[in-house]
């Protein structure tokens, strides 16, 4: 193995690259790099690649893909398939590109793409590494920006997302009930397990129950608990699921589903803080906070009489409103990715990863089963597939299932209005003055477009 050290300025900020060349013709001498501030070390081996990546965490890597193997290509695809972060670029002879197979290997696993000679090109090529480096430094910092998603799954970089994530930091300071609402599949609990993880009370239990999945005979006894005797089968006192989760949460699913007899009970214990068991005389205290989720419209059940009204208000001090799947577009290919990860490790699987196509086609579906739909897909792809990448067919999904929607010129404008003016105040943090002068409008109207949007400064 030859190693080619490049400029090493003393003091200098020098950015590391690896560069494999498994074919060990020297047909390009990395010698030849004119770069003062990158140091590059070529290997001749996949093993060395590894070895150097995971030890000295190398952020860019590039690959001679002229002169290989079959053999050497799919340790070039296991190499790239290495989960360190490094952003690779390919280096090709010219003639090399008529080869579909080398096309494609480039498409589907490499940011960038070079032929040789370089001579006229390296300063694209600097550019493209800095590109890289910074891709993968983003990448890096992505993953450790936020903790709690790691630890609840909750995965997002959607605006909707940031919002609840906002609301989840101010909510765990407090203790007041939570009112959690959106459609099924869409993470309620993991919201209510990432506020009670990062609450006060997060060395308590944490305690969920479904309410619509017991029968009504069953569920008074599950919330509250029963004595000896209370009823046929009870032979001895049985702590509920609220009793059980004191000084912890008790995470209330599906609250729209709880008949309205013990509507009553549970009110009392908001009010109170006191239980009664099933067949017992005596009231205690318990200190449980209740975070409830509800796949229902809440207000309609109070106006149909299906849930008492001020239950509600008990229950709706704090409210999370979850978006469904396809409100938080931009997090699909983040969201995929994140449980291909997740699940690939616990298959086993040799696959790498997913085809453009699938990404595509994830990306435009309208996901009816949200998040949980897509978990059951992807489980099911990581399963069933011969593929070295999922295609849209492993994931039961093909073209028809794309959804294209038609919106007048108005729609679309108001769309691109939106995204300028939200993306702007992102980057300038939220200062009206920067952000009215870098749209070139006033203040006045930047307010307007604010308040029309309903955008959070």
């Amino acid at each position: 193995m030859d190693t080619f050290i490049q400029g090493a300025a003393a003091g200098g900020n020098v950015r590391k690259a690896v560069y494999l060349d498994l074919a060990d013709k020297h047909q390009y001498n990395i010698n030849r790099f004119p770069f003062s501030d990158w140091s590059v070390d070529r290997v001749t081996t996949e093993y060395r690649a590894k070895n150097l990546i995971s030890n000295q965490h190398y952020l860019v890597g590039m690959v001679y893909l002229s002169y290989l193997t079959d053999e050497q290509r799919e340790k070039i695809i296991n190499l790239i398939g290495y989960e360190y972060g490094t952003v690779w670029i390919a280096l090709v002879e010219e003639g090399d590109l008529e080869d579909s197979r080398l096309r494609s290997l480039i498409y589907e696993n490499f940011y960038d793409y070079f032929t040789l000679p370089l001579d006229s090109s390296l300063v694209n090529l600097k550019a493209v590494m800095g590109h890289a480096y910074g891709i993968s430094l983003l990448r890096v910092a992505s993953e450790r920006e936020e903790d709690f998603i790691k630890t609840s799954e909750m995965v997002g970089a959607s605006e909707p997302m940031r919002r609840i994530f906002e609301m989840i930091r101010k909510i765990c300071m407090v203790d007041a009930s939570v009112l959690i609402s959106g459609e099924t599949g869409t993470g309620k609990e993991m919201i209510a397990r990432a506020i009670h993880q990062r609450s006060s009370r997060c060395e308590g239990p944490f305690v969920a129950i479904n309410c619509g999945a017991l029968p009504d005979t069953l569920i008074h006894s599950e919330l509250f608990g029963h004595e000896k005797g209370a009823f046929t089968g009870a032979h001895e006192r049985t702590i509920g699921r609220l009793e059980s989760a004191h000084n912890g949460t008790c995470f209330l699913d599906e609250i729209g589903d709880l008949p309205l007899p013990l509507q009553v009970y549970l009110l009392r214990f908001l009010e109170e803080q006191t239980i009664e068991r099933v067949g017992g005389s005596e009231s205690f205290k318990i200190d449980t906070r209740i975070i409830a989720a509800t796949n229902v419209n809440l207000k309609k059940a109070v106006e149909d009489g299906r849930f008492r009204k001020d239950l509600f208000y008990r229950l709706n001090v704090l409210n999370i409103h979850t978006p469904n799947l396809a409100e938080r577009f931009e997090d699909i290919e983040l969201l995929a990715k994140y449980f291909f990860r997740h699940f690939a490790k616990e298959y086993n699987t040799q696959c790498k990863g997913f085809s453009k196509q699938a990404l595509y086609t994830m990306s435009n579906y309208e996901w009816p089963g949200n998040i949980r739909e897509m978990i059951n897909r992807i489980r099911r792809a990581l399963i069933m597939t011969d593929n070295r990448l999922i295609t849209a067919d492993d994931l039961g999904m093909s073209s028809q299932d794309i959804t294209h929607e038609i919106v007048s010129l108005d729609k679309a404008r108001d769309k691109a209005e939106e995204l300028a003016v939200r993306s702007t105040l992102h980057y300038v943090k939220g200062n009206i003055s920067k952000a009215a002068k870098y749209l070139g409008i006033s203040r006045v109207t930047l307010y307007r477009l604010i308040r029309k949007y309903d955008l959070q400064v």
